[in-house]
């Protein structure tokens, strides 16, 4: 870290962060923190162009500066913003003020709208054909790296929504930003800080994880690359990619990971929460709001198996764990032939969710679905369960026979389970001619098993289980 400031400063000049450049987007309504280095104790002077106000400020003994400007409520209208000071003179241009939001996880947030390898991104040709419709729309894709001792600085600087550069997005964050450009008619500027198969602890600081015992940041560094990937890495991902750009002013946090913590699902809910903090405190604005997706259906190595649905069931958890929080689910979001592709190509879907998760719980837009229809509880009676539901105001759909139900008795072997509603009291019967007094029922609890039962406004039915078997 030292080397690389010391770098900076030799410069006898300002040097800015790729995160405060041209194109990007700044928090409306907010004190914007800006930052950069320059000669220990050279006084920089920050002018915005959308209100002239100036700004003076001091670098410390180390050249770093931070100031916060105040920002006006959110316009299409192109603003500067001068930094001048120490034989400099920066001019920013074509800057937006409106909504941002954080993006990060593995590689299903990654997913760029050209795809990976063989797993396309569902109507991505026609996104980018048509992202310059979008000009409220700005990417900051942060540079895939890592490091065992946390950086000064990030490569990723913002760029437009135009078909020339929207390929590299995020599908997942571009998704997210243009429908809720749509949905609250301001810019909106997404950070993509993303890494494929990176675990949850791969996002967190060493002094947190010396804390769990499953977790030797010494050991890993010691290990080579010919062993241990970069991606399965702990603690390198936030010190390289995450605390560089910590603290740029954000509206809240998109998370799209799990699949590389399949198998650690008791661990999860807790560590989950324990990163969110580490985060709110680290950008210091309150209770961000953090939202994230509910892993993919997947073989994970055995398509009927439960240990993704373990996982799936552990991220609800830490969903009521977070306060400021919520899952979406994507158990209807695949298509039967991704049996063995991770990245499936719904995209769109997801971001739209997530937007409308936003919509409703950050931005009090009353009417957005977000609500998911959810178990609540269960009535045994023999050879029939009735499941009851929350947030079924008008019912489900299909009106028809339901399908992904299981049933088990005592010994807990599972069989197959027919299902229908019970519209009048916003529950679902069960019953199967396999099991006589039937103990459990299972809905899409499985690692590959696509939901087919939706409320009204087609939001899936989240996947359940009414037993705690252990597994």
């Amino acid at each position: 870290m030292a080397v690389a400031m010391t770098a900076l400063i030799s410069h006898a000049e300002i040097a800015l962060p790729d995160i405060i450049s041209n194109n990007m987007v700044l928090q409306q309504q907010s004190d914007a923190r800006l930052w950069g280095w320059s000669s220990p104790g050279a006084v920089i002077t920050v002018i915005p162009g959308w209100d002239g106000r100036t700004y003076t400020v001091k670098a410390d003994r180390n050249g770093r500066w931070d100031v916060a400007v105040a920002t006006t409520d959110a316009g299409y209208t192109p603003h500067t913003l001068s930094i001048s000071g120490d034989g400099s003179d920066i001019k920013l241009e074509n800057i937006l003020i409106g909504e941002v939001w954080f993006c990060s996880g593995q590689s299903n947030m990654e997913m760029p709208l050209n795809g990976f390898w063989c797993q396309p991104v569902e109507n991505a040709g026609r996104a980018i054909a048509y992202a310059g419709r979008y000009p409220g729309v700005r990417v900051a894709t942060v540079e895939r790296k890592g490091e065992y001792e946390p950086q000064t600085a990030a490569a990723g600087k913002w760029k437009e929504s135009k078909p020339e550069n929207a390929g590299d997005f995020s599908a997942t964050a571009y998704f997210f930003a243009r429908s809720l450009n749509d949905i609250l008619g301001v810019p909106v500027g997404v950070i993509n800080c993303s890494l494929g198969g990176s675990r949850v602890e791969g996002w967190m600081p060493k002094w947190k994880l010396d804390t769990y015992p499953d977790c030797d940041v010494a050991k890993e560094k010691a290990t080579p690359d010919s062993v241990l990937h970069l991606w399965e890495r702990i603690n390198i991902m936030y010190n390289a990619m995450l605390h560089p750009i910590a603290g740029y002013t954000v509206k809240g946090f998109l998370w799209n990971q799990g699949e590389a913590n399949v198998g650690a699902h008791a661990d999860y809910p807790q560590r989950l929460a324990d990163m969110v903090k580490i985060w709110r405190d680290e950008w210091n604005q309150g209770e961000l709001p953090f939202y994230f997706v509910e892993i993919p259906a997947w073989s994970y190595g055995n398509p009927d198996g439960s240990i993704a649905a373990l996982l799936r069931e552990s991220q609800h958890k830490a969903a009521a764990m977070i306060p400021s929080s919520g899952c979406i689910s994507t158990t209807d979001l695949i298509y039967p032939h991704e049996i063995n592709d991770i990245h499936g190509s719904k995209k769109e879907e997801i971001g739209e969710r997530l937007a409308f998760m936003a919509a409703a719980k950050t931005y009090g837009l009353t009417g957005v679905p977000c609500d998911y229809p959810r178990y609540k509880s269960v009535e045994l009676q023999g050879k029939r369960a009735v499941i009851h539901l929350d947030n079924v105001v008008n019912g489900l759909t299909p009106n028809a026979e339901l399908e992904g139900f299981e049933v088990a008795g005592e010994d807990r072997v599972f069989h197959p389970a027919k299902a229908k509603e019970l519209w009048y009291c916003h529950a679902i019967e069960v019953t199967s001619d396999d099991v006589d007094d039937i103990k459990a029922v299972r809905y899409c609890f499985k690692n590959f098993s696509i939901g087919g039962i939706h409320n009204h406004v087609g939001l899936p039915l989240v996947p359940f289980r009414t037993d705690n078997w252990n597994e």
